[in-house]
């Protein structure tokens, strides 16, 4: 049980970590400083992109409108600190103390 909750948590570690990624990745192809025609580049966006945009996109249909500034990454990194970390945690703590009887 132990192992099973370790690596949840290590997943969802990297996904926070390839949230990171891609949010600098798209301020660098943002601001110029990385070309679009770089096919190096561009294959490793877009496969950060195909990762972190089913998470984002219903956040970002939900938020209004704040014209060049995207808060959908804070606000789905706020969402795992403050909901998924405890939610994880709680839940492998009920399994743990439930299996001890």
């Amino acid at each position: 049980m132990v192992v099973l909750h370790a690596i949840i948590l290590m997943l969802i570690q990297a996904f926070v970590w390839i949230l990171l990624a891609y949010c600098i990745l798209s301020m660098l192809l943002g601001f110029g400083i990385l070309d679009v025609g770089n096919r190096f580049f561009y294959s490793v966006f877009n496969a950060l992109a195909r990762i972190v945009e089913p998470v984002m996109t219903p956040i970002r249909n939900i938020m209004p409108n704040t014209g060049g500034v995207d808060f959908t990454p804070m606000i789905v990194l706020l969402l795992i600190q403050f909901l998924v970390y405890p939610a994880v945690n709680r839940i492998f703590f009920i399994l743990a103390t439930h299996n001890s009887f």
